[in-house]
């Protein structure tokens, strides 16, 4: 499969990756799933994935969720050595062309003094559209890892606390 064909299945075709990239056989080496791996538990456990419903969490907590994907994917990449190429080769644009936009945006704004309604409203509504992209980019990695996708498993259904145990 083309790397331009993986990027269109898990609607990410908007990274702009150059062509000789996106026309490359897409041939993902134990490394590259190694990463992918490592890069998904990080990515199902943290808000990048999980929505931040109104009334719920901190604004700054969800940003330094999100920023810390930097650091954890350069220490993936350095853990993984330069044999995880085809997955640095998705990894890299993410950081770069999605993630780090939304970062630069907030970083000197979260954090310090307290958001106004409509900054809390702007930031929670720019953070939703990162955790889409974000989603899609989690799926792509648990598709390179080879393993079952488990980020719809808490949509499937809650769990009720008042339910008796079977």
């Amino acid at each position: 499969m083309q790397l331009r064909k993986l990027l269109e299945k898990w609607d990410l075709n908007s990274l702009k990756i150059t062509l000789p990239f996106l026309a490359m056989e897409w041939v993902p080496r134990d490394e590259d799933r190694a990463a992918a791996w490592e890069l998904y538990v990080e990515m199902i456990t943290r808000v990048t994935t999980a929505s931040l419903t109104p009334g719920t969490g901190q604004e700054a907590a969800a940003l330094a969720s999100v920023h810390q994907l930097f650091p954890l994917t350069r220490g993936i990449l350095k853990q993984q050595g330069r044999y995880c190429i085809n997955f640095a080769k998705i990894a890299v644009p993410v950081l770069n062309q999605a993630v780090r936009p939304f970062t630069s945006k907030w970083h000197g704004r979260v954090g310090g003094a307290a958001l106004s309604e409509e900054e809390t409203r702007e930031f929670r509504t720019e953070l939703a559209r990162l955790q889409t992209i974000l989603l899609n980019y989690t799926r792509l990695l648990a598709d390179l890892a080879g393993v079952e996708d488990l980020t719809a498993l808490e949509a499937q259904g809650s769990i009720d606390s008042a339910a008796p145990a079977e």
